[in-house]
């Protein structure tokens, strides 16, 4: 199942992600670190956590979840105690990503591909705490591990 791997880039890297991520936050600088990131697609190890770790971390507190998968996404199921915090809206929300480098933050999506792709743009904007989640929520549903109905947001 090669051409299904989530690790193997296309040959355009992020071809959808990027358009997503420009529509996100629509400033020039950040326009300048998503072209940097198409440019470089290929995330570090250091990048990424695992999906055990990422809910255990969740789960202990010791790591804030930030499901950035659109409401429709949402609402089929997300991680008890995930911050909702849509992709487009991180333009208008980026205060809510906490910048306290002693609390990791993980980006968790439904694949990894547009968790991957924003963090390197917070990246450029010195979010050095952040990391996205290998295998996204697709995986976290197929593993059948706990899913709760999202709240719903006030005034939007």
């Amino acid at each position: 199942m090669p051409a299904a791997d989530s690790n193997l880039h296309p040959p355009r890297p992020f071809p959808a992600s990027r358009r997503r991520v420009t529509r996100l936050f629509g400033a020039v600088p950040l326009l300048l670190a998503v072209g940097w990131a198409a440019g470089n697609p290929t995330a570090t190890s250091a990048d990424a956590v695992s999906l055990e770790v990422a809910r255990a971390e969740h789960e202990a507190g010791r790591a804030v979840l930030i499901d950035i998968r659109e409401p429709d996404e949402h609402a089929t199921g997300v991680a008890a105690g995930a911050r909702l915090l849509p992709m487009r809206e991180l333009g208008r929300r980026l205060h809510e990503i906490p910048t306290d480098p002693a609390k990791p933050v993980l980006l968790i999506c439904n694949t990894q591909n547009r968790s991957s792709a924003t963090l390197r743009a917070l990246r450029e904007r010195g979010y050095g705490h952040v990391r996205y989640v290998n295998g996204g929520m697709s995986e976290w549903a197929r593993r059948g591990w706990p899913m709760v109905k999202p709240a719903t947001r006030a005034g939007g």
